[in-house]
């Protein structure tokens, strides 16, 4: 009997994983509302904070798994798009501050008044609706992806040479949204952000439902990531990954399967980065550093590569050790850590903790069943061998 397909989607392991991301979600805010600050079991608001960006991450860190853990497109630009959504929400928070600004411009953001602006970009028309900016969070990293992919994918730009056209990009945009008269506030970017749909960005509930609402869209876009990766089309993405010419020659019209999961992975990017902004108070130009991006690139290497809830792990891994090696005396020795840990998971954990974990267990396994059906073979002999060989069967 053929699975239902839901149950093919969810397997034992993603199951898992959605429930603890549930009990999580449930517990942080309980702890940090309703349990005293006396309390040793009392999560600070720091914390929930810290927490919230971690969610982000593994968000970022899965959609940059959808399409180099399955379709091979090994991105180091997609910080880009993480940023762009990062940039709309950004937008979205500075016309909710209206004449609370240092310079109580009812109209223009503090840093337009400081440049001497006199009226608003029209780009930034629109942002004062909440709806507004949650579609441009989808629409406009999901359009660039599209535009980029449709060139680079037809041009049959693969490999290295598209990880570094990526790269480019980013940088592209970097010293773009560096220029003070590109209307996204220059090197200090957008910031002083007061409300989010009316609520306080900085009260202790606001940033409990944001984690909450991280960890919802986490769980959305995981769904998402299990149903394309465990469809017939993530086998031909698969396939595309690991035999590419091949899978041309079968008549599949790879650049529309690669330009499709691209677009998808840059809108999930969007969406985390757009979740980000309210949680740290700020977005610049340093997020599309190319450094972003690659850091990114190694949370999927150490968490697993093609295994969705090892990107997410992965990010929470390497994000709690930079916060712990950035806050002290270790502070200047950072990089040398994600150096050593990324040469160290491609030396000893090529295929991460998760990926790894997967594969001793297949193989435990694999050697139990051989072993039973051994001993099932062995122990048939007697009961089921021919009448011949069995004691007084000739007579």
């Amino acid at each position: 009997m053929q699975a239902h397909p839901l149950i093919r989607m969810l397997d034992r392991g993603s199951t898992i994983f959605l429930v603890l991301l549930g009990a999580f979600a449930i517990a942080i805010p309980v702890l940090n509302l309703l349990v005293p600050a006396t309390s040793s079991l009392h999560v600070s608001t720091y914390l929930v904070a810290l927490l919230g960006k971690y969610i982000c991450y593994g968000l970022l860190a899965l959609s940059i798994d959808l399409i180099w853990g399955y379709v091979g497109i090994l991105s180091l630009g997609h910080g880009a798009f993480f940023a762009l959504g990062g940039y709309a929400m950004g937008m979205y928070l500075m016309r909710q501050i209206g004449t609370r600004g240092v310079y109580a411009d009812p109209i223009l953001p503090d840093f337009m008044v400081f440049l001497n602006w006199k009226e608003l970009p029209f780009f930034w028309y629109g942002f004062q609706n909440f709806g507004y900016a949650m579609f441009m969070v989808l629409f406009v990293p999901g359009l660039l992806a599209f535009v980029f992919g449709w060139f680079a994918f037809r041009s049959r730009v693969t490999g290295v040479y598209l990880s570094i056209i990526t790269q480019a990009l980013t940088y592209a945009l970097l010293l773009g949204f560096f220029r003070n008269n590109f209307g996204f506030g220059g090197n200090n970017g957008l910031t002083d952000f007061k409300d989010i749909l009316g609520f306080n960005v900085q009260a202790d509930g606001t940033r409990n439902a944001l984690l909450v609402i991280s960890c919802l869209m986490l769980a959305i876009c995981f769904l998402i990531c299990r149903a394309i990766v465990t469809s017939k089309f993530g086998k031909v993405l698969v396939a595309i990954r690991d035999a590419e010419a091949r899978t041309r020659f079968m008549g599949y019209r790879v650049e529309s399967y690669k330009l499709f999961v691209f677009t998808v992975s840059a809108c999930m990017a969007g969406v985390a980065g757009a979740l980000y902004v309210p949680q740290v108070g700020i977005i610049n130009p340093s997020e599309f550093a190319p450094g972003n991006s690659i850091e990114a690139v190694i949370w999927v290497a150490v968490g697993g590569r093609g295994t969705l809830i090892g990107a997410v792990l992965g990010a929470f891994v390497v994000n709690y050790t930079k916060t712990f090696f950035t806050t002290g005396l270790l502070a200047p020795y950072w990089l040398f850590v994600l150096g050593g840990l990324f040469i160290g998971t491609t030396l000893f954990l090529p295929r991460g903790i998760v990926g790894t974990w997967t594969h001793w267990r297949a193989g435990v396994k694999e050697k139990s069943e051989a072993r039973r059906s051994a001993e099932a073979e062995d122990g048939a002999i007697p009961t089921t061998g021919s009448p011949s060989t069995q004691p007084g069967a000739a007579e």
